[in-house]
C-alpha cells in the first residue's frame, strides 16, 4: 500500500446498501451495520455523495464519528455537487436521497467545494482517500470525452486533487469508475494513488489483467475492487452491473455455480476471496445495508476453500491462467 496513507483492510464496507440502494434501509440499520462492521475487524469504510444524495456519507459520519478517527480509513468521491432540492433527486439504482439534486462538476474548485461539503455532511475533520466519480464513457455516454478534457486538464479535478494531497487535505486520489479505460488514461496523464474499479474484476470478468494491473504494479498504484458479486449477481441476484443480466451472463454464473457444486464451495465466498489474491488489490469492498449481511461477507471472507476448486475453473477456462488464485486458507 502506498506510503501516503495507512494501510486498509482487505475486506471493507461500501456505502451504496446506506444510500438506500435497491431498497430502503433506516438510520439504525445503517448505524448497526457499521457497529457490526467495525466487530468483524473492518477499519476501511467508501461513501459517495451520489449514494441517496448526501443519504450514504451522512450515516457514516452518523456511525464512525464516536470512533477513534486514526483507527479506520475512510473514501468518499468528488464529481457531483449536492444543491439544495426539495424533497430531494431519487437517481436510480437509489431509491431515497436527502433533498438535493446531483449536478457534475470535474473542475479542481468543484473538487474542493465537494470535499468541503462531504466534511459537513460527515462531520468529521478529513477524508484519507477521495475517487473522481463516475468519470467514464458508460456512465457519461458522448459527453464522457468533454467531462475527461476538464477533469484532465488545467484547472481540472486532477490538478485540484494533487493539490489538495499536497495540502494535506486528502492523503491520496484516484478514479472511481466501472471501466478500465479511464483508469490507463489517468496513469499515463496524471499522478493516481489508487482506483476503485467496480465489477471489472470479478469470476465473471478478469479485463484489468491485460493492462491495467501491470500498470498499477509498475507505477505503485492500488486497486480497490468494488461490487465483487457484480450487483449480487454472483451472491444468487438477478442484476449485473445494475442492470438486469443478460442471458449470456446468466449461463456463465451457471457454469461457475456447476464447478463451486461439485466441490461443496458457497460461489459467493468464492466471489468474494478471488479479487484480493491479485498484489497490485488492496481491498475488496461489498456493499451490505444490515449487520446480518455484512456478518455474512465477513464469514465469506474467511471460509476455506478447497484449491482443487481454483483449479478446476483454470482448468476450465472461467479463471484466465495469468489471474493468482486465492491461498488455501485466506489471510485474516
Amino acid at each position: 500500500m502506498n506510503a501516503r496513507y495507512r494501510p486498509i483492510t482487505r475486506l471493507g464496507l461500501g456505502g451504496t446498501g446506506l444510500g438506500d440502494m435497491y431498497h430502503a434501509t433506516s438510520d439504525a440499520a445503517a448505524h448497526a451495520t457499521v457497529d457490526a462492521a467495525w466487530d468483524a475487524g473492518i477499519r476501511y469504510f467508501d461513501t459517495a455523495p451520489h449514494y441517496g444524495a448526501g443519504l450514504s456519507e451522512h450515516r457514516f459520519g452518523q456511525a464512525l464519528r464516536r470512533r477513534p478517527r486514526d483507527a479506520y480509513t475512510l473514501s468518499t468521491k468528488v464529481g457531483r455537487l449536492l444543491v439544495p432540492h426539495h424533497p430531494g433527486e431519487i437517481q436510480a439504482p437509489f431509491v431515497g436521497a436527502l433533498p438535493f439534486k446531483r449536478v457534475l462538476d470535474y473542475t479542481a474548485d468543484g473538487v474542493r467545494r465537494a470535499v468541503e461539503d462531504s466534511l459537513q455532511r460527515l462531520a468529521l475533520g478529513h477524508v484519507d482517500i477521495v475517487y473522481v466519480h463516475d468519470l467514464s464513457p458508460d456512465l457519461l455516454g458522448n459527453q464522457f470525452e468533454y467531462h475527461y478534457r476538464i477533469a484532465a486538464g488545467p484547472g481540472g479535478a486532477f490538478e485540484g486533487m494533487m493539490k489538495l494531497r499536497e495540502e494535506g487535505t486528502i492523503k491520496a486520489w484516484g478514479l472511481g469508475v466501472n471501466t478500465v479505460e479511464p483508469c490507463l488514461r489517468a496513469l499515463r496523464q496524471s499522478d493516481p494513488d489508487v482506483f476503485l474499479l467496480a465489477g471489472r474484476y470479478t469470476l465473471m470478468e478478469t479485463t484489468p489483467l491485460a493492462e491495467l494491473f501491470p500498470l498499477c504494479a509498475a507505477r505503485g498504484a492500488h486497486v480497490v475492487l468494488g461490487g465483487p458479486f457484480n450487483s449480487g449477481f454472483l451472491a444468487g441476484g438477478e442484476h449485473y452491473d445494475y442492470r438486469p443480466a443478460s442471458p449470456d451472463q446468466h449461463a456463465h454464473r451457471e457454469r461457475l455455480r456447476q464447478v463451486a457444486a461439485r466441490h461443496g464451495v458457497d460461489l459467493a465466498a468464492a466471489a468474494l476471496q478471488f479479487g484480493p489474491a491479485h498484489p497490485v488489490v488492496a481491498a475488496t469492498i461489498p456493499g451490505a445495508s444490515s449487520p446480518e449481511h455484512l456478518r455474512r461477507n465477513a464469514t465469506l471472507m474467511h471460509v476455506e476453500i478447497p484449491a482443487a476448486f481454483w483449479e478446476a475453473l483454470r482448468m476450465e477456462g472461467l479463471v484466465p491462467p495469468e489471474a493468482p488464485l486465492p491461498a488455501r486458507k485466506p489471510a485474516p
